[in-house]
């Protein structure tokens, strides 16, 4: 139980680090200007995959399985944040 409550804290941490990267990237240089609703959706969309991986980890017993279901749950992250970013499948989604 003490496990999965420490990573419980550790993976909203790790998420607060990785947003820290665009906020401090935004007082050196214009060219990085996120929103608050920015910030909101990449914390919602890194925490579910943390937590999503996270439930992997600990869930799968198999090392073949949870590579595979990691490299899912990575693929969709990485396709929801391309099509957010620069509107890769042009949904409307992205507000193409």
């Amino acid at each position: 139980m003490e496990v999965k409550r420490k990573n419980f804290l550790v993976i909203p941490l790790i998420v607060g680090a990785l947003l820290l990267i665009p906020f401090i990237a935004m007082q050196f240089s214009s060219e990085v200007a996120w929103t608050a609703s920015d910030f909101i959706i990449m914390g919602i969309l890194l925490l579910v995959t943390g937590l999503g991986i996270d439930l992997v980890l600990r869930k799968v017993s198999s090392s073949k399985n949870r590579l595979i279901m990691g490299g899912i749950i990575l693929a969709v992250f990485f396709m929801i944040w391309a099509e957010l970013a620069v509107g890769v499948f042009g949904t409307p989604f992205a507000g193409s």
